[in-house]
């Protein structure tokens, strides 16, 4: 089991299940609303409970985007027609046990950065 939380600790969240996809995302919305870029995890809804005011803002058209309205923290991340939800790896306790799979939209990716850590990298 994982357990994560917003900075504040107003949104707490726990993961019964397997996380897959732990991807780095390198797409504009992701490197726009982190700083930088954003790490995460996959799980199905049955296996994670959220506790606490999520606040989900439509990205696209397509997907929302959750985070905590008292400390802004980005934790989760929605496609509209999915049964399973992206979560902030960094918003997890540690030790995680976690290791990255790879890293996502690298074709988008900030001028400012290279990418040297030997992931199998996508354009999308």
């Amino acid at each position: 089991m994982h357990k994560g939380s917003c900075l504040c600790g107003d949104i707490t969240y726990q993961i019964s299940g397997a996380p897959r996809g732990l991807s780095v995302c390198h797409c504009g919305q992701c490197r726009t609303q982190s700083g930088h870029v954003w790490a995460s995890g996959v799980i199905d809804d049955a296996d994670i409970t959220i506790n606490g005011p999520v606040a989900w803002y439509a990205a696209s058209d397509v997907a929302k985007r959750g985070f905590c309205a008292r400390c802004g923290s980005f934790l989760f991340w929605k496609l509209n027609t999915a049964t399973s939800v992206s979560f902030s790896l960094g918003s997890l306790e540690r030790p995680t046990g976690l290791t990255l799979e790879k890293h996502i939209y690298v074709a988008d990716k900030g001028d400012y950065y290279d990418i040297t850590d030997g992931l199998p990298q996508h354009d999308q």
